[in-house]
């Protein structure tokens, strides 16, 4: 049991190091950097442009629903490369065939009914 336990203490000095390194940086850089704040530097920043009115903004449906669709093609991209790996094995060509074809069947169906939703058109 005691082998058990040491690969977690291995994980537990690993973790320790990289967080003592990621600390050390940021307290290096704040001992480091210059501190000079001044109202101008301390005014918000909004690409270059003055700040004028509130800080909300309305935005429209349509833009989450590029990112899902966004967010769909990444996990079929995701999930081609590791299939194209195994089919090449031996046993496994018919089976991860089809499997494929439904995984790839439930990815049309969502396009399709992004496009009859008439999502994909951009206006």
């Amino acid at each position: 049991m005691t082998g058990y336990f040491e690969s977690y203490v291995v994980v537990a000095v690993l973790l320790g190091v990289g967080v003592a390194i990621f600390a050390g940086g940021l307290l290096v850089n704040r001992l480091l950097r210059p501190d000079r704040p001044t109202a101008e530097k301390l005014t918000t920043y909004e690409c270059g442009v003055d700040p004028v009115g509130e800080g909300w903004a309305q935005s429209q449906i349509r833009y989450y629903v590029f990112t899902y669709l966004y967010v769909v093609f990444a996990v079929d991209a995701v999930f081609l490369f590791p299939w194209a790996t195994v089919f090449a094995d031996v046993g496994f060509g018919l089976t991860t065939l089809v499997e494929m074809f439904v995984f790839l069947a439930f990815i049309a169906l969502g396009i399709l009914y992004a496009w009859r939703k008439r999502v994909l058109a951009w206006t």
